[in-house]
């Protein structure tokens, strides 16, 4: 017992899951001896040897059977075997590892690392088995301590890296199915030092669950599972390898078992005495349950043959967080978290990993208990665009689900009971975001859609609608089978002259499908690691389409006269690609380019840091006798036949605005092709065929007035197009410039769009909510065409009546002038005059649009414009001026234009000689008197201004204002141009103007604040530095226009102070005498004055409060001022006075106040 005590007790081992154990009924006898070791084969492998058939056999068992079938199925299974089968049942690829680690896992490598066959069971898929090779690491992407995993250092797959590479894994222990290890996290500044205890059950290759100290609460490993998995992975000899522990204990005797259970009891007895002692009592005890079973538990044997087989995912942690970034709601941040989630579900299924269907289950459930879908229903608010694409994320995601090709009958049926439940639920969101659609069947060819019937009796259409629709789709089609298992399938030689569904005049095989039900098909095949069936069908759909495109092209060569005389067109395609829910364009163009992308030697990206371009090479398509065809020629191909396809806008602000996005989206794309010559060409030729496709195709000579416009498309073409062939770029972008849904009205005969028949009726124009966007893209479009087009007159000349036949919104035309002035004026060199001339008659078209209209930015266009004109030259400034009328208002011709034109820095900039000087003069004088005679009110004092320098203009100027001052002109506007006459030196002009001015003042009793006050005030102290006859001609119009005592007072006051004609006017002969208030004119000034203190102060009286009382002794002791001018004032002061005690007896404390300081 001494010695038993100074033996250590072995290290304690981790608690598993229930679910991990699983009954060993018998274990397995030993074999004769011992096998080869962990790193078996490690060695062989690095010289190149043939790897052991034992090691071949055990890594095929260890990754298709559980354990417990093996041990079923053979009778005895020596050690060694036992052995290799548990070594190679751990997983051998580091990015399946990194999968269930990180968000972001982007291999090199297509396809999951399993043999399989085609589609259907007929493919000839991905053949490398898992591992690859001999060893544990085989030809699995390793990533490495430098730049492998990006620049996400804080993910828990590159902190694993860290911590392995960093020695912090030990006591690393495989029993059975079981790995057990330490993972030191290294001290920080903030931090200790801390040793956690990781537990891993592995089954077939996969990891079934995972345990760690530390307590992690993610969907993802932790770091520590990480470096412990990858410990094993890459260190697999370092690690003692034992078999299943029932097969240790069944190896001991009875002295052995005990001294095990007692050592174990005294290594843990508070954690383990209470369960020890539970159990002994049960297996004691003849009637328990546990002697009801036949074996017992052993966590380290492995899977039952019932447990399913998959990776260990934490459901409760999946619906967590996908919980909590919904409840975020369109914060980019949770949006783009979630989007994360999806790639990862697209990345489970391309690794054929039954997770991705789990956890897109559990995704679905939380975006169905959104409690903003109800509130949104019940508001009947659209939820946001960002929810939305989530929400088209999701419903395209189970369409790749439902169609995978391998799935079993029940996996389909139980996801279709699913599908349909989510879809009849109220909140469930639909298809089109705001009402039911009318898009056809998915497994429907649109001509065999009833798309008459009346919008109430649609079916409501969710958004996993179509995944219902897809469960009806089958893989089992001999055609079908035999075009996604070989490259080279074709029809017999003597049956090509025949006409054939199936097979074109080539002897291609052809898919006739729905278009975007077949690309469905080929998203499923990609994203379920198929590639090479993807790509194979993908072949079949385009050379489908280029057949359908040169059938298209032969019947419309034979209706084009037809088409042409009457203008208009149908459309078949009431179905579009392009923002199409399954995105049919976009899932052809990443299949084919994928397997032409070249990767660099990091196989995997973990980080978050910028994303690189993708870098293109030519890949021959497989089995095609075309030996300058690639898949990177079909892509572009393929993709402008989608864009250019012609198309009818569906309803809808969301339908709408998702086409906008999805043709962003996919010309996004396409820039980053590198055009070499083999693609140019691909360009050149769909171009053209685009151009002739007639309405087929949205650049057809016609199109429906309701097509979706060109312009983002032919922007890309044009600009792809330039440097190669300038004719067929500027032939496509002139083209493609139309908006015809603005045209005034459609031609007769043009068949309107069912969806649009009733919007049609009461407006004008349909309901296009993206109209904003659209024509904002078309002047971008007319935009790049005038760069292009700079200093070549002729194709400037055809832009610019392109863009004045097709732009109707001045704001944007008056962008294109700006932009075009812009590059016209360079800095650093000359200007362009030819460009600059088109900026100047798209500014003149602007000036005409909004001269009747209203427009806020009518100033700035105005004085834009006249800055170009200046930079065009003298002649240009001339022909504005002269013809003023057509462009500017009177207002805007005489204060901004003229003004603008007469000023220092315009003469200085155009360097003008005398002559020239004159000329611009003489018609900025005559636009002057022209405005003035239409708008005197407004123009009246800059036409004044602008004919100064010429007598006979300048008279006639002042005529037109003295005509039109008893008419139509205010007296603000005489006092104003009267003052500009006295400070111009023409004061019997101002006197006249001002005596004018006055006849339409009427100033009240109770108006001592009015503005005109100061104008009345400089109008008399004008007429009296005039003279005494100007004065007394002013004085009768002064009382009586003006009422208000205060300012008649104020005026007696001012000319009583100084003697009258101070102006010193040549000719006339001032007296030097102060005028008295007895003769007239002051008289009649005088009595006005003290009359309307009388009846300001009875009008004050009526309503007057106590707290104004001081107010109105202060108004009564100025009016006794005005009193006292004349030679009675003060008997008639008193007299006034005493009438108020009379009248106003009643106002006690106020007469009290009055006699106290009058008497």
């Amino acid at each position: 017992m001494a010695e038993g005590r100074r033996e250590q007790p072995p290290h304690p081992p981790l608690c598993l899951p229930p679910a991990s154990k699983r009954p060993c009924l018998r274990p397995a006898p030993r074999g004769p001896g011992p096998g080869p070791g962990p790193g078996h084969g490690l060695t062989n492998f690095r010289h190149r040897s043939p790897e052991p058939l034992l090691d071949c056999a055990a890594k095929a068992v260890a990754e298709k059977w559980a354990f417990e079938r093996v041990e079923e199925r053979f009778e005895r299974i020596p050690e060694p075997v036992q052995r290799r089968i548990v070594y190679w049942s751990f997983p051998r690829n580091e990015k399946e590892i990194c999968m269930y680690s990180s968000f972001q896992c982007r291999v090199a490598e297509d396809g999951p690392s399993t043999a399989s066959g085609g589609a259907g069971g007929a493919g000839s898929g991905p053949t490398s088995a898992a591992g690859g090779g001999g060893t544990a690491t085989g030809t699995a992407a390793t990533v490495g301590t430098t730049g492998a995993v990006g620049t996400g250092d804080a993910l828990p797959f590159r902190r694993g890296i860290r911590l392995l590479e960093t020695g912090c894994v030990e006591n690393v222990l495989q029993v059975g199915f079981h790995l057990s290890g330490t993972v030191t996290e290294p001290a920080t500044s903030s931090e200790p030092e801390v040793t956690h205890k990781v537990a891993i059950s592995f089954d077939r290759c996969k990891i079934t669950s995972v345990t760690c100290g530390c307590g992690n609460r993610d969907i993802f490993y932790c770091a520590h599972v990480v470096a412990l998995s990858l410990y094993r992975i890459r260190k697999p000899e370092q690690v003692k390898l034992r078999l299943p522990i029932s097969e240790t204990l069944f190896q001991m005797n009875r002295d052995q078992l005990q001294k095990l259970v007692q050592y174990l009891i005294t290594a843990h007895h508070t954690e383990v005495l209470p369960t020890a002692q539970k159990l002994a009592d049960e297996i004691l005890s003849s009637n328990s349950e546990i002697n009801q079973v036949h074996g017992a538990p052993d966590p380290t044997a492995g899977a039952s043959i019932d447990d399913d087989n998959c990776w260990h995912l934490d459901e409760e942690q999946v619906r967590e967080q996908v919980k909590q970034f919904l409840s975020q709601g369109g914060y980019y941040g949770s949006g783009k978290q979630l989007n994360s989630m999806f790639a990862k579900v697209r990345e489970m299924l391309r690794m054929r990993d039954s997770n991705g269907a789990r956890m897109l289950t559990l995704i679905t459930e939380q975006f169905m208990a959104d409690p903003r879908l109800s509130l949104w229903r019940q508001q009947g608010t659209g939820m946001t665009d960002k929810c939305r694409q989530l929400w088209d994320e999701l419903g395209a995601l189970w369409v790749c689900v439902v169609l995978n090709p391998h799935c079993k009958s029940e996996e389909k049926s139980s996801w279709l009971k699913q599908l349909k439940k989510w879809s009849d639920m109220d909140v469930c969101p639909l298809e089109d975001g705001n009402y039911g659609s009318e898009l056809p069947n998915i497994t429907n060819a649109l001509p065999q859609s009833n798309l008459g019937q009346d919008s109430l009796s649609r079916p409501r259409r969710t958004v996993f609608s179509r995944a219902v629709e897809a469960c009806n789709l089958h893989w089992q089609g001999s055609h079908l089978q035999r075009i996604i298992s070989s490259d080279y399938y074709m029809s017999p030689s003597y049956q090509r002259d025949e006409e054939s569904l199936l097979f074109n005049p080539q002897g291609l095989p052809l898919w006739l499908d729905h278009v975007p039900t077949a690309c469905a098909r080929v998203d499923a095949l990609r994203s379920h690691g198929y590639s090479r069936e993807a790509l194979r069908l993908a072949v079949a759909i385009i050379n489908t389409l280029r057949l359908l495109q040169q059938r298209e092209m032969d019947i419309y060569k034979h209706q084009k006269k037809e088409l042409l005389q009457r203008g208009v067109t149908t459309t078949t395609n009431l179905e579009g690609w392009v923002g199409h829910p399954l995105d049919p364009i976009g899932c052809l163009f990443t299949t084919l380019t994928e397997t032409c992308r070249v990767d660099d030697d990091s196989s995997m990206d973990t980080g978050d840091g910028e994303p690189r371009r993708p870098v293109y090479h030519h890949v021959p398509v497989w089995g095609s006798h075309d030996t300058g065809e690639s898949y990177l020629t079909l892509a572009l191909e393929v993709t402008l036949m989608g864009m250019g396809q012609q198309r009818i806008m569906p309803e809808g602000l969301y339908a709408q605005d998702k086409v906008c996005r999805n043709e962003e989206q996919i010309v996004a794309k396409l820039q980053e092709l590198e055009l070499d010559d083999v693609l140019v060409q691909t360009l050149r030729k769909q171009a053209i065929q685009l151009l002739e496709a007639g309405p087929f195709s949205g650049l057809g000579e016609v199109i429906h007035r309701e097509s979706v416009p060109m312009h983002t498309f032919a922007k890309y073409l044009f600009s792809a197009l330039l440097p190669h062939d300038a004719d067929l770029a500027y032939k496509v972008a002139l083209r493609a410039m139309r908006l015809p849904v603005l045209e005034s009205s459609a031609g007769s005969g043009d068949v309107g769009h069912p969806h649009h028949g009733i919007s049609i009726v009461p407006s004008r124009y349909p309901r296009w909510f993206t109209l904003g966007h659209l024509e904002s893209q078309q002047c971008e479009l007319a935009s790049t065409m005038l760069t292009a087009a700079k200093g070549d007159m002729l194709r400037l000349r055809t832009v610019l009546e392109a863009i004045q036949k097709n732009i109707h919104s001045s704001s944007l035309i008056f962008k294109l002038a700006q932009d075009a002035f812009k590059i016209a004026t360079p800095a650093d060199s000359p200007p362009d005059i030819t460009l600059l001339n088109v900026a100047l008659e798209l500014g003149l078209q602007v000036m005409r649009m909004t001269l009747s209209t209203l427009n806020w930015r009518r100033r700035e266009m105005v004085r834009w414009l006249v800055t170009c004109a200046t930079e065009v030259g003298l002649r240009a400034l001339v022909s504005i001026l002269q013809s003023w009328y057509t462009l500017f208002t009177p207002t805007e011709a005489t204060s901004i234009v003229a003004a603008t034109v007469m000023s220092h820095n315009t003469i200085l900039r155009l360097s003008l000689d005398y002559p020239q000087r004159e000329e611009l003069a003489s018609c900025a004088r005559t636009l002057a008197l022209q405005c003035a005679m239409k708008d005197p009110q407004n123009c009246a004092l800059s036409a004044l201004t602008l004919c100064e320098k010429d007598h006979i203009a300048f008279e006639t100027a002042y005529q037109i204002v003295i005509d039109a001052a008893s008419t139509g002109m205010t007296y603000s506007q005489l006092f104003t141009i009267a003052r500009y006459m006295e400070h111009r030196g023409y004061p019997l002009r101002s006197f006249k103007l001002a005596s004018l001015a006055m006849t339409h003042l009427n100033l009240a009793y109770n108006q001592d604040t009015h503005p005109a006050i100061n104008d009345v005030l400089w109008a008399c102290a004008l007429s009296h530095s005039l003279g005494k006859n100007e004065l007394a001609a002013i004085i009768p119009l002064v009382v009586k226009s003006v009422h208000c005592a205060t300012v008649l007072s104020d005026i007696l006051r001012r000319c009583t102070m100084t003697a009258p004609g101070l102006a010193g006017i040549p000719g006339r002969r001032n007296s030097g005498k102060l005028m008295s208030t007895d003769k007239a004119p002051l008289r009649q000034l005088l009595d006005a004055t003290i009359s309307a203190y009388i009846n300001t102060t009875h009008s004050r009286l009526t309503h007057i409060s106590p707290r104004h009382y001081g107010e109105f002794i202060e108004f009564l002791s100025k009016a006794r001022e005005t009193f006292l001018l004349a030679q009675d004032g003060h008997i008639q002061f008193a007299q006034f006075v005493d009438n108020l005690k009379q009248i106003y007896k009643g106002k006690k404390k106020l007469m009290m106040l009055v006699r106290e300081r009058f008497g």
